[in-house]
């Protein structure tokens, strides 16, 4: 008897992680890497790896959440704003409460400070989640209405200036936000901590192939009891939980906040879950794709900056990305018969 098992068999490069964008992105970014080296030597130089580990972390923290998003089919452009406007909101806590009798139990002003700020992003994601999945608004005008509400606010409770962060608790916190563990920067930790919860989630949970039945097929998914309503709504919460840990984190680094922390990070966000292998349509995604889309850009960033080539061309070359790793997708899904 004949032996066809090799009949209707995919070759080896066009199966599971080797056939996705993902892993695309992963020799892209291998060979930028190699390429910046040769030409700028000093990009493998301790100081200058670490600023880059730190530096991409803040934005693949935030590209997490907002991939969560577009697994479903929804975006968020409110990212950014709400990034500010919690670690404004958190700065603010620590001068005000380390004045206070909270100041005299140790660890109390950073943890109340800190919770306010992820309870900021909390709410903007609900918000946008209810507008989103109960009202029925479209996921683009109504986050992009927030990014300018939320944006607005930041200014007017600072009136354009930055907060420092100080109070009894402020060492305590810069050391949890901008220390180094292991010989790895903290934020570089927290993302890694975090991209592998959400991978277990998405994959090992109910709640995780919930997210991807509602991208792939809204109707049939609530056809089959899924509840869309509450997995959208959480998803959004869940993205402006993830920009508002970001923004922290930010505010750590920097040993204050501006009112425009974060302007126009938006972009960078969006990217790296897209060029990761978030498809805009919904339905894919992971936390993989969102970590290597957010080392590509910044790669490419710190390249451009010891090539000293103008800093106004990034957001050119983000965007001429964006729709390179598009058209890839696209490409890949017709060879692939998808």
């Amino acid at each position: 008897m004949s032996d066809f098992a090799n009949i209707g068999r995919t070759a080896w490069h066009s199966r599971g992680f080797l056939a996705s964008q993902t892993a695309y992105v992963c020799l892209a970014l291998l060979l930028l890497i190699a390429v910046i080296s040769a030409i700028a030597p000093v990009f493998l130089s301790l100081g200058n790896l670490g600023n880059v580990l730190t530096d991409f972390s803040y934005i693949g923290i935030v590209s997490l959440g907002s991939t969560l998003v577009i697994i479903t089919g929804g975006i968020d452009l409110s990212v950014g704003s709400t990034m500010a406007l919690s670690a404004i909101i958190m700065a603010l806590l620590f001068r005000t409460l380390g004045a206070g009798s909270l100041a005299s139990v140790p660890g109390a002003v950073m943890a109340v400070s800190v919770l306010a700020g992820l309870g900021v992003g909390a709410l903007i994601g609900l918000i946008n989640g209810l507008l989103i999945a109960r009202v029925g608004l479209a996921p683009f005008v109504t986050t992009l209405g927030m990014l300018s509400i939320v944006r607005g606010l930041c200014y007017a409770i600072t009136s354009g200036q930055g907060v420092n962060i100080g109070g009894p608790d402020s060492n305590l916190f810069f050391r949890l936000s901008d220390g180094t563990l292991l010989g790895l920067p903290v934020p570089l930790i927290y993302l890694l901590a975090l991209g592998v919860l959400m991978a277990l989630a998405l994959h090992h949970s109910a709640s995780g192939r919930y997210v991807f039945a509602i991208g792939g097929n809204q109707r049939a998914a609530e056809l089959t009891g899924v509840p869309v309503t509450a997995i959208k709504v959480g998803v959004y919460v869940a993205s402006g939980l993830s920009a508002a840990f970001a923004g922290i984190l930010l505010g750590g680094w920097l040993g204050s906040v501006p009112a425009n922390l974060a302007d126009g990070y938006e972009l960078r966000i969006i990217a790296a879950s897209v060029i990761g292998g978030a498809n805009l349509l919904g339905g894919v995604g992971g936390p993989l794709g969102a970590i290597v889309g957010a080392a590509l850009i910044e790669v490419i960033r710190n390249g451009l900056v010891l090539a000293r080539v103008n800093t106004y061309w990034q957001d050119t070359l983000v965007g001429a990305i964006i729709i390179a790793a598009v058209f890839v997708d696209r490409l890949r899904s017709r060879r692939l018969g998808q």
